[in-house]
């Protein structure tokens, strides 16, 4: 078995984070007779000022939850949605036919506030001054650097102050990056919510009263104002470039607010698996499940050819369902009842071969469905573009030929010019996005994943301190896709937590970051506990893998068909015999891939583990 450190096992409470202080927050709120619910929001805001290159306040938040007292999974949705500005018209009027993936023209409503708040409202017991209060004090007095950080700043550093001075201002201190291990601080951050408690506290009340304030002056007091008046008064760089005001006004920010709905849910074996719905990728992974509820996975080695082969074809063939039929239910009628029917899975099963498959093979329902879109990955990429830091190889790209991205991509990826690319040639997984679970004593669990508004998105918004995020280059320009820009419209995010039921009963609250791997670290991760017998740090530790065959969420929206990469610690053998299928397999390193945490309630225990990549991740509990 693998394992770097012990399974966290108590009865009290567990908190599984990205960063050690996020989590050593949340299970201090526990500590102090708060609930999960009141745990995962402190856990959050921290977050976002730990890990400012992974997320931020402007960002959106994806949210699962289950309540002990209700007995029932609930998602609750901060994925904010596009500006009512944001036509293909307007876009393509600017002379663009993609979206950009930095800068303010892609930005979206920023969710994770009034999702955060709205949770504690319903579901917790504590004020916003005792959520935030963590937050405040991170970002006023300092938290020490991670490397990956001023790593991060470091490729985007020119950038800023040629381009995006008010992100210098923050970022820069002294004109230059911050070193590593020393304290960092965010004034701006720090008044921004320090203003939000006076002023909710002020307003007084009931708890909910106050929450409820905190969340008014957020979508339509002083937060919504710098916002609004950012956006139309300053035309920024962006990785197209050239320079965009962005489209987001006050009169979006008041129109918005957080929203619960049902999970989509898929049955595998004695487990249900909960995801969020079509908006996300989040019903990729109940298809790749339902897929390989018909093999015989517990009998394959779960470090061999055969586990790897199956889930990597069946992802595929989830994700190519994902491109052609997943969007805004809002806005796109998602056959999501066929999707995930065991019919169709019988159905979709037999697709998978013995050798790897290079095609893009969607299902076919008739009356639904959009063309499969594919750009083209530049020669070089302009700094900050796509979730932050995730690593890709820029090798060959297939291109729809209705799309024409191609060299126009490449001409203004250069055009931008700006600091070293992101996206590494080495590909090399730096960093991506955030993610956290929390289980209390009672049984309440949350997972989530919150993300966007990373430093490298747009430029910070002064006096507020943060900016905002960029999920809108999840839009195509094509009317004929299901995620298509339209006006008031949720971008089919690849943030997607995950929480599943054992027996019925709520067990496991899980996830990661990682953009379009997210789903395939995370299944891999189940499919070796529940399978396996692995428990859940040896579930975490296993050498991981994920294909990139399909198309990037992200700009330029590449796909390499077939590309599968591993972890070096794969055995030789299994990789042998993974190429001689017909996987282009590329090796990234012994421990370059995946960044789940679990936490779960079993037999009276909770136990929880996290990713020990990166050496920030941490579960505590007692």
């Amino acid at each position: 078995m693998f394992t770097t450190r012990p399974e966290i096992i108590g009865t009290f409470g567990v908190v599984a984070s990205t960063h050690w202080l996020a989590s050593q927050v949340g299970m201090s709120i526990l500590e102090r007779g708060g609930n999960a619910f009141d745990a995962a929001v402190a856990t959050a805001f921290t977050l976002q000022v730990v890990e400012p290159h992974l997320n931020g306040p402007g960002g959106e938040a994806p949210i699962l939850l289950h309540a002990a007292k209700e007995q029932r999974v609930r998602v609750l949705c901060g994925q904010g949605v596009s500006p009512r500005g944001a036509t293909i018209e307007h876009v393509r009027g600017l002379g663009l036919d993609m979206m950009p993936g930095t800068g303010l023209l892609p930005a979206c409503v920023p969710g994770s506030f009034d999702a955060w708040m709205t949770l504690l409202r319903d579901y917790g017991t504590m004020t916003p001054g005792d959520v935030l209060a963590p937050a405040i004090y991170y970002a006023g007095s300092g938290y020490p650097l991670v490397q990956r950080i001023p790593d991060a700043i470091a490729l985007v550093a020119e950038m800023f102050r040629k381009e995006w001075p008010t992100s210098a201002a923050v970022y820069l201190p002294g004109g230059a990056p911050p070193k590593a291990f020393t304290l960092f601080r965010n004034p701006g951050i720090a008044e921004t919510f320090g203003r939000i408690v006076e002023e909710s506290e002020a307003a007084g009340g009931s708890r909910e009263r106050r929450i409820d304030h905190a969340r008014r002056m957020w979508s339509q007091g002083f937060v919504a104002e710098a916002i609004a008046d950012f956006c139309a008064r300053n035309e920024v760089m962006d990785s197209s470039g050239r320079r965009h005001r962005g489209l987001l006004t006050g009169d979006d920010m008041a129109r918005w607010q957080a929203s619960y709905e049902e999970p989509a849910t898929v049955d595998y074996r004695r487990y249900t698996m909960c995801k969020c719905g079509p908006w996300s990728q989040g019903p990729s992974m109940l298809e790749a499940l339902a897929l390989l509820g018909g093999l015989d996975v517990a009998k394959m080695d779960p470090t061999g050819p055969d586990f790897v082969h199956v889930v990597t074809e069946a992802f595929k063939l989830a994700f190519a369902d994902r491109e052609a039929f997943y969007g805004d239910p809002d806005f796109v009628d998602v056959p999501m009842e066929r999707l995930l029917s065991a019919t169709y899975a019988d159905e979709r099963r037999k697709l998978i071969g013995a050798d790897a498959s290079r095609a893009f093979r969607p299902g076919r329902i008739p009356g639904h469905g959009g063309p499969i879109l594919v750009g083209q990955a530049p020669d070089g990429a302009a700094a900050g573009v796509g979730e932050p830091t995730v690593g890709r190889l820029t090798g060959p790209a297939q291109v729809h030929t209705g799309h024409g991205a191609g060299e126009e991509i490449a001409r203004r990826a250069r055009a931008a010019g700006t600091g070293e690319p992101t996206i590494q040639r080495n590909g090399l997984t730096q960093g991506d996005t955030v993610h956290l679970d929390v289980i209390d004593r009672d049984g309440n669990m949350v997972s989530a994943t919150p993300s966007g508004g990373w430093l490298q998105s747009s430029p910070v918004i002064p006096p507020l301190g943060f900016c905002l995020g960029t999920r809108g280059q999840m839009f195509w320009l094509d009317p004929a896709s299901p995620t298509c820009l339209a006006p008031g419209k949720r971008p089919r995010t690849t943030l997607t937590p995950s929480l599943a039921l054992r027996d019925g009963k709520a067990w496991l609250a899980f996830g990661t970051p990682g953009g379009d791997q997210q789903e395939q670290w995370s299944l891999a991760t189940f499919l070796r506990h529940v399978d396996h017998g692995m428990n859940l740090q040896e579930a975490i530790d296993a050498p991981n893998f994920h294909s990139e065959h399909i198309t990037s969420s992200f700009w330029p929206r590449a796909a390499r068909p077939g590309v599968l990469a591993v972890e070096d610690r794969l055995p030789p053998a299994t990789v042998a015999e993974l190429e001689r299928r017909g996987h282009i397999v590329e090796k990234r390193g012994d421990w370059a891939l995946g960044r789940v945490s679990a936490a779960k309630r079993e037999d009276g225990m909770l136990k929880a583990g996290a990713n020990p990549r990166g050496m920030q991740g941490y579960a505590v509990g007692r």
